[in-house]
């Protein structure tokens, strides 16, 4: 598999990964499946360790991924950021591979094909080697979505957001109820705690700042999605 350098955001089905390096921690980005889902690998720069965010489909590519040397990284924790089935098609293929523990929050914890070996709520860490992700809980695009947080100390955050924000929009909700929850959560739980250069990775497609989508917050209050 072939990783390109010059991140920008952009993969694509069947093609390249792309790998972003911080200073402590390397973000590798890929496209898997028929809905072309992200999923991306962190790894810690210091001790080899790493977490992945769904282990939506395609196991076989995952695993060339991660790699086949030595020099691979130890892939610890894989995080499931929603229930929903295309975000872990590939999931016990990959934790029974590695032998990896599982996270997902426990109100999407259910129809979950490995049960999760940690549950975790709003405001808890996860960490990578000798970084920490918080979690930030969701509601609304389903009931235990979570978004993880890197505030990078040298730089700038990186939000992992699952389906619960895109840029042009938040996530699709199945109710007036589901999506006030949702919006509500967003505007206070991301957009009014983090600053514009926030960058955020969603579940599909490419990434933004939160600077480039907070104009048009109030217009995806109006329209209702």
């Amino acid at each position: 598999m072939e990783i390109q350098e010059n991140y920008t955001g952009h993969v694509r089905p069947g093609g390249d990964a792309a790998r972003r390096r911080l200073d402590a921690l390397t973000i590798t980005k890929i496209s898997v499946g028929r809905m072309d889902n992200n999923t991306y690998l962190l790894t810690c720069r210091r001790t080899g360790d790493a977490l992945l965010v769904d282990a939506a489909d395609e196991p076989e590519r995952l695993t060339d991924l991660l790699g086949h040397d030595q020099d691979r990284p130890r892939l610890r924790t894989i995080v499931t950021t929603h229930r929903h089935p295309d975000h872990w098609q590939a999931l016990g293929s990959i934790a029974g591979q590695t032998g990896s523990y599982t996270v997902a929050h426990p109100e999407d914890a259910e129809p979950l094909p490995v049960p999760p070996d940690r549950e975790v709520e709003h405001g808890d860490n996860i960490q990578v080697g000798e970084s920490a992700l918080e979690v930030i809980h969701l509601r609304g695009h389903t009931p235990g979505s979570i978004a993880l947080l890197y505030r990078d100390p040298v730089g700038h955050p990186h939000l992992f957001t699952g389906d619960s924000l895109f840029p042009g929009g938040v996530g699709k909700t199945g109710s007036p109820e589901d999506f006030r929850s949702l919006i509500d959560d967003v505007e206070n739980r991301v957009f009014g705690v983090l600053p514009d250069d926030t960058w955020f990775y969603p579940g599909h497609g490419d990434d933004s700042t939160l600077g480039t989508e907070r104009p048009k917050l109030a217009e995806w209050r109006a329209r209702g999605w």
